[in-house]
C-alpha cells in the first residue's frame, strides 16, 4: 500500500498522543510500532494535534529514527495526524 493511496484513516490503528509529554510520547510511538509489526499491520495512524507542534515534532524525529519505518507524511485532510508505512 502506498501513503498517497490513503483517503480515510477511520479504518486504520491509530495512536493518539494527545495529552502525552515528549518522553512518553517517544516511548509509546516506539511501542506501537512495535505491536503492529507483530500483527503485520502495514500502515496506520499517529495523531498528534496541531497545537505548539511539540508532539509533531516528536514524532517525526521518532519515527526518523526507527529502522522499522519505511515512510510517513502527514495526512492531507488533518495536519493533526501522521500516517506511517512500516516493514513488516
Amino acid at each position: 500500500m502506498n501513503l498517497n493511496d490513503v483517503i480515510f484513516v477511520d479504518s486504520l490503528p491509530k495512536l493518539d498522543l494527545h495529552g502525552f509529554d515528549r518522553e512518553t510520547a517517544r516511548v509509546a510511538i516506539n511501542d506501537f510500532i512495535k505491536d503492529n509489526k507483530v500483527q503485520k499491520i502495514e500502515v496506520f495512524a499517529i495523531v498528534h494535534g496541531q497545537g505548539s507542534g511539540i508532539l509533531k515534532k516528536i514524532t517525526a524525529e521518532t519515527l526518523h529514527q526507527n529502522k522499522n519505518v519505511l515512510e510517513f507524511k502527514t495526512y492531507y485532510y488533518n495536519s493533526g495526524c501522521t500516517i506511517v508505512k512500516i516493514n513488516i
